[in-house]
């Protein structure tokens, strides 16, 4: 099992529709020992039992994965009670839905500065708490989540686009400071998937039509199929790979057209 022995930390798991499900699934199915962080104290009772299947697996709370006295404090319990960590995945982002739905020009400062913190910002701050804190084991992997969106304009992505490129500019500069320690930072960029937080693009469903028609594959991806390329990332068959963008969309995002 490619993460046998492996304890893996992954951020921002609500419920098993979510990328961050597909992940747990494969890093559990292939030997990890499980920590999460979840949002929303109302939701503990749900989220308990969504990885009661995952045996050991421990979730604490985090409402605010942008603000650094409460990731510091909650790393700090994770460390306390579960040592060191091998690997991070970072499933978080957020959007005012208003910024969703109305033109890009119209996105306001508030707006633009939550998007980026949230979806980010966040993503740096996890990796220099858990390097400060000496929470990772040597030859750890970073593991994070963008689109396509990054790169292209896609209806009502909008102010996502802008924080999904932050994002990945991100990967590659904690990729250059963190690899003098033997630390790998990568990206996810998956193809459309009908998660909760799809649910606020406008017209998403028309999305997942295009790709379908117009990827070389002809079809979606799975969250068991992005699940399973995380493991890949986070395991030692990876160990030569740093600062990049992986892109697991049935290869949607070589066409023209």
């Amino acid at each position: 099992m490619l993460l046998e022995n492996k304890q893996i930390l992954i951020m921002g798991i609500r419920n098993k529709w979510s990328i961050a499900y597909g992940i747990a699934k494969s890093a559990y199915e292939n030997g990890a020992k499980l920590i999460f962080t979840y949002m929303g104290e109302e939701n503990k009772d749900k989220i308990e039992s969504l990885i009661s299947e995952f045996k050991d697996s421990k979730a604490y709370l985090l409402d605010d994965a942008a603000n650094d006295e409460l990731v510091n404090k909650v790393f700090s319990k994770i460390k306390e009670e579960n040592g060191k960590i091998d690997g991070l995945v970072h499933a978080i982002a957020h959007a005012n839905t208003e910024d969703l739905h109305n033109d890009f020009i119209y996105t306001t400062k508030e707006g633009y500065s939550h998007a980026v913190d949230v979806s980010a910002y966040s993503f740096v701050l996890s990796a220099r708490v858990a390097k400060e804190q000496d929470m990772l084991n040597e030859n750890s992997s970073l593991v994070t989540l963008t689109y396509h969106g990054s790169t292209k304009v896609l209806e009502g992505y909008n102010v996502m686009g802008i924080a999904k490129a932050a994002l990945e500019a991100s990967v590659r500069y904690l990729a250059e400071n963190l690899g003098k320690f033997g630390l790998r930072v990568n990206a996810i960029s998956a193809g459309p998937i009908k998660t909760l937080s799809a649910k606020g693009i406008k017209d998403f469903s028309s999305i997942l039509t295009v790709v379908e028609e117009k990827s070389p594959l002809h079809k979606n991806v799975t969250i068991t199929q992005v699940g399973n390329v995380a493991t890949f990332l986070l395991s030692y068959m990876s160990d030569s790979i740093t600062g990049q963008v992986i892109y697991a969309d049935s290869g949607y995002n070589i066409m023209g057209v």
